[in-house]
């Protein structure tokens, strides 16, 4: 009997909403997309309702809507996206551009709160969003403010207790622009954009008590200016990527164990991507994917990255389907990645005038391997888990293909099974996502 398996279907992106320039409600969302538990996403553009920003939800079929506009008094200008709490509210800063900057809460249904108002000396201008502890607390960065203005990291309580952790000194790093990670030693790590030995910025682990040690000193050759959160690994490391730096200058993907130990993993060559401002996400798979800001069309890209140091490049952006993504990507439950753009999207007299573009990016999977087990074939499918997929077969490729039912989609490697195989002297396969 002969097992002919199908190669993999190239991803596929589809622009979902745009963020039209002259509206404004909605423009330029610099940060990504959070799952909500009703299964919509959420997100924030940082220059809508008169340039202060706005809080928006986005259906997975593209169905975009307002739901609070910041007004000064409320804050300015949000550059991250949201936190989900265990209340099932979110919660974000915004940055405040010499203005103000907060930390808020908002609820699904639009309500928005001021919960801490920064003040310089315990921080100033949140460029990144923040990070659920285990005891139920969020952790952040301030991009500046502190002892020396060069940022800070702070725990704040959902009803607005906030404690400066540590400040930043310029020596240990300076200008975190990136969310913190949570560990699985219940400590934090995260980076800096700039400071530590070389300039170039470092990385760092703090306690829930506010001792803060670096672990690393960027150097340009390992990487440079980090703006990126790292992201746990099913290996329990994390990784990271830095915008510039690495063999060409166009950034990298690092790796970074808890006990200290730092390995550089791949820089990225422009054709695959260039100038990664987003952290990576976790697939079901365990890979990571992330998007560059720069590469493939100058437009920026979608990558796919193993932790053996395989970088591919995945989908460029052309600029009418998006242009510029600065945030990470969201998985959904439905298995596919939500993300944004800053600019891009909607045309109008042949002009592009889009701010910013909301898209989903489907990866079908692959079967990947074959074995016989009492003539029994069984096959391994690599690739996102999702109930929408469906494992097809057929003797003939003129004829029907019939659905199988023998399926196992619990993990990120599944399994089908074909017992009719074998009566066949040929079968052929094919993965459909639906």
């Amino acid at each position: 009997m002969l097992l002919i398996g199908t190669i993999q279907a190239q991803p596929t992106l589809y622009r979902l909403a745009n963020f039209v320039l002259w509206e404004s409600d909605e423009m330029n969302p610099y940060a990504g997309l959070t799952l909500g538990n009703d299964g919509n996403f959420y997100g924030t553009t940082s220059d809508g309702n008169n340039n202060v920003g706005t809080v928006f939800r986005v259906t997975t079929d593209g169905t975009l809507t307002t739901l609070a506009t910041f007004n000064y008094t409320n804050g300015v200008n949000p550059l991250a996206g949201l936190t989900l709490g265990k209340d099932g509210n979110f919660y974000g800063t915004t940055f405040g551009y010499n203005s103000v900057s907060t930390v808020f809460q908002i609820t699904t249904n639009g309500t928005l709160t001021t919960l801490v108002y920064f003040n310089g000396t315990n921080g100033a201008s949140p460029y990144a969003g923040l990070t659920l502890g285990n005891d139920n607390n969020f952790y952040g960065t301030t991009e500046y403010g502190g002892n020396t203005g060069y940022g800070t990291i702070f725990q704040v309580t959902t009803n607005g207790t906030l404690t400066t952790l540590a400040s930043f000194s310029g020596t240990n790093g300076a200008y975190p622009m990136a969310a913190l990670a949570l560990g699985n030693d219940g400590n934090f790590y995260g980076t800096t954009s700039e400071g530590g030995s070389y300039g170039d910025g470092t990385v760092f682990q703090i306690t829930t008590n506010g001792i803060l040690t670096t672990l690393t000193n960027f150097d340009g050759t390992n990487g440079t200016y980090s703006t990126a959160a790292l992201a746990l690994g099913s290996d329990g490391n994390l990784y990271g990527t830095t915008a510039f730096g690495g063999i060409g200058g166009f950034g990298t993907v690092f790796r970074i164990t808890t006990n200290v130990g730092f390995t550089t993993l791949a820089s990225f060559a422009g054709t695959n991507g260039a100038y990664p401002e987003a952290g990576l996400t976790l697939a079901n798979d365990g890979s990571f994917y992330g998007t560059t800001f720069g590469g493939g069309y100058n437009n920026g890209s979608v990558f796919r990255f193993t932790t053996n140091g395989t970088l591919t490049s995945v989908v460029n952006f052309s600029g009418t389907n998006g242009s510029w993504p600065m945030s990470s990507l969201a998985l959904g439950n439905d298995g596919n990645f939500y993300g944004t753009t800053e600019e891009g999207g909607a045309s109008y007299n042949g002009e592009n005038v889009g701010a910013g573009t909301v898209f989903k990016l489907v990866i079908p999977p692959i079967i990947s391997s074959f074995s016989l087990s009492n003539q029994v074939p069984v096959a391994s499918i690599s690739g996102l888990a999702r109930p929408s997929v469906q494992i097809q077969t057929t003797t003939n490729l003129l004829s029907s293909w019939l659905m199988l039912t023998n399926l196992d989609f619990t993990n990120g490697t599944n399994q089908f099974t074909d017992p009719d195989a074998t009566n066949s002297p040929m079968r052929f396969y094919r993965v459909m996502v639906q």
